[in-house]
């Protein structure tokens, strides 16, 4: 199955600029086109699509992404570097994850304080 840009944008949406910009810049290593010279994509399109989506939202820089095509483009040989790289990008995420994680119990801590504080305010305004 073959979808164009149009339809690919409906199903990700993801912009059809953000989608030539990807091509562009040799992320999506595969989509091909028709004798009129519009995009065409398939299931492979999609997946990599997905996967640089993912990439770029957990803060990899388009310059890894394509250092990560290159590699991959150049075939088995680079699978252990490629490998390196998803298990730095994985170390990085994790790291994010667990400042996120202590920022969270910050405001968590900072909200059961507020609770209190209303708890006794509303405990003191009540007169009988």
């Amino acid at each position: 199955m073959m979808w164009t840009i149009r339809e690919v944008t409906e199903m990700t949406e993801i912009s059809a600029p953000t989608l030539r910009y990807y091509e562009k810049e040799g992320l999506l290593p595969h989509v091909k086109r028709n004798e009129s010279g519009k995009r065409l994509y398939d299931e492979e399109d999609l997946s990599w699509i997905h996967f640089v989506t993912a990439l770029r939202a957990t803060g990899m820089p388009i310059a890894q992404i394509q250092k990560y095509v290159y590699l991959y483009k150049e075939g088995d040989a680079t699978i252990s570097e490629r490998k390196k790289m998803m298990l730095q990008h994985k170390k990085e995420i994790e790291k994010s994850i667990k400042e996120l994680y202590y920022n969270l119990d910050k405001i968590n801590y900072k909200l059961a304080l507020y609770d209190v504080l209303e708890s006794q305010i509303e405990r003191t305004s009540i007169k009988i």
